[in-house]
């Protein structure tokens, strides 16, 4: 039964799992656990060194302030499962956390300051405010129609380029408003022209290839 766990081990830190030597902060295994729920879900393994090591959960607290994470310091709540595992008789936590649907969950990304997460590779991100709008109005679920302005056809060359293009850099070109350009940039996500890469230092937005952009790009005869 233990080589579920070793399996997991052998991947190593990821965009869908964690590890934890010890929960010792509610708070910061909250961003955590809305990270997972927010993007693909999820393994939180607890008992586990940086690198894989087994170490074991040391103490039954740990349960409590892992619950306390969801109850208290996510917003709204995190649902998660629990499975525990030994493994060369050391106790590993293994928490399982699915990906939330049309919710998204916030956690504190200071004291009193509540804040969306997302989980990119390894590392738990402040979700990209273009990110919020694009998730906010996908929820609202209603027609995307675009106008191929100049405005959105120099949006479609800069995303076309080998690094991409940032919000600021697509303002620089164009000259429109930051509010304009992130509804832009958000319609282009929804249509399925555009996708974001988000890193702890920036956004870059890409071109996501397909024959009607080809179309739209193509000179005209």
């Amino acid at each position: 039964m233990s080589a579920h766990i070793r399996n997991l081990i052998a991947q190593g830190e990821n965009q869908q799992l964690d590890f934890k030597f010890e929960i010792s902060d509610s708070r910061k295994i909250a961003r955590t656990l809305a990270a997972f729920a927010n993007t693909d879900g999820g393994r939180l393994l607890i008992g586990l060194k940086d690198n894989g090591v087994v170490a074991g959960v040391r103490s039954e607290e740990e349960y409590y302030m892992l619950e306390a994470a969801s109850n208290m310091y996510c917003r709204p709540e995190v649902k998660f499962q629990t499975r525990e595992w030994t493994i060369d008789g050391k106790l590993v936590l293994e928490v399982i956390v699915p990906k939330s649907k049309g919710i998204k969950h916030k956690a504190p990304h200071h004291i009193d300051d509540y804040k969306v997460f997302v989980r990119v590779h390894d590392q738990n991100l402040l979700a990209d405010p273009v990110l919020l709008e694009f998730w906010k109005k996908e929820q609202d679920g209603k027609a995307v129609n675009i106008q191929f302005s100049d405005t959105e056809m120099a949006l479609l060359q800069l995303l076309s380029q080998a690094n991409g293009v940032s919000l600021d850099e697509f303002r620089v070109v164009t000259g429109v408003s930051r509010k304009m350009a992130v509804r832009i940039l958000v319609d282009f996500m929804l249509i399925g022209f555009a996708r974001l890469e988000q890193t702890e230092k920036e956004s870059r937005y890409y071109l996501v290839p397909t024959d009607v952009i080809q179309k739209v790009l193509s000179p005209k005869h």
